[in-house]
């Protein structure tokens, strides 16, 4: 299963090897990540020892790190299914599970013609609705990007099953990897909603969830990326 990474390229592959636009949008918003880390070397230098007057910074840092993957996964789930309606000939051909949410939304619809929207190639435009409403639903759900919720995300907009269990590495199992997640999910709501003196957060808490995140984010890239490319017959990038 490919993941989703950068690296050199030969000029033959780079066109059709370029990252999927929302990792173009996560790594740059990972730059602010990587300044805060060297705005508390540069103030507190590199030496073992906690730096009292610098846990903003670390707070900040888990803060944004949250964020920005939260972010991804809105962006990735939305260019998935985006790329489901340009390139699928046919709606026999998404998903099964995709396919089912669909006809029990429209089953539950109230207008007995709701069904008629799919029909003549206008299921096209209803799974561009589709993005609105995904859209909406995040703002209520995904404000807690635990490994539970993302993994709904992309069964709702794409689905795919369970993302999660591409969420394996070397020395990570995909159990480890969920649990690890939820742990600086949660901790990123204790900074957001309790007191600040009561959270402690250090430096190497900040470089562990970032690590994490950033394999998390090629994980989840390739994974998406082979479940369009297995319907559609084109990738991402």
């Amino acid at each position: 299963m490919a993941a989703e990474v950068r690296g050199p390229r030969d000029k033959s592959d780079r066109a059709h090897d370029m990252p999927s636009k929302a990792r173009r949008a996560f790594d740059q918003n990972a730059h602010d990540i990587e300044r805060l880390l060297e705005i508390h070397a540069d103030l507190g230098g590199d030496q073992c020892g906690r730096r009292h007057r610098l846990g903003v910074l670390n707070k900040s840092a888990i803060v944004l790190i949250t964020a920005i993957w939260e972010a991804y996964c809105e962006d990735l789930a939305a260019e998935g299914l985006e790329h489901l309606v340009d390139h699928v000939s046919a709606a026999d051909r998404l998903p099964v599970e995709l396919r089912k949410r669909i006809a029990k939304e429209l089953k539950s619809d109230p207008n007995d013609l709701a069904i008629w929207r799919i029909a003549d190639q206008r299921w096209k435009p209803l799974l561009r609705d589709r993005l609105t409403q995904l859209q909406d639903d995040r703002n209520r759900k995904l404000n807690t990007p635990r490994a539970e919720n993302i993994s709904e995300l992309f069964n709702i907009a794409l689905g795919l099953s369970d993302i999660s269990t591409a969420w394996c590495w070397r020395n990570m199992t995909v159990a480890r990897a969920r649990k690890k997640l939820d742990e600086y999910v949660t901790l990123r709501g204790a900074i957001a909603h309790r007191a600040q003196s009561e959270i402690s957060c250090t430096k190497n808490r900040v470089s562990d969830f970032f690590g994490l995140i950033k394999s998390l984010v090629a994980k989840t890239g390739g994974r998406v990326n082979t479940h369009v490319k297995s319907i559609t017959g084109k990738s991402l990038w």
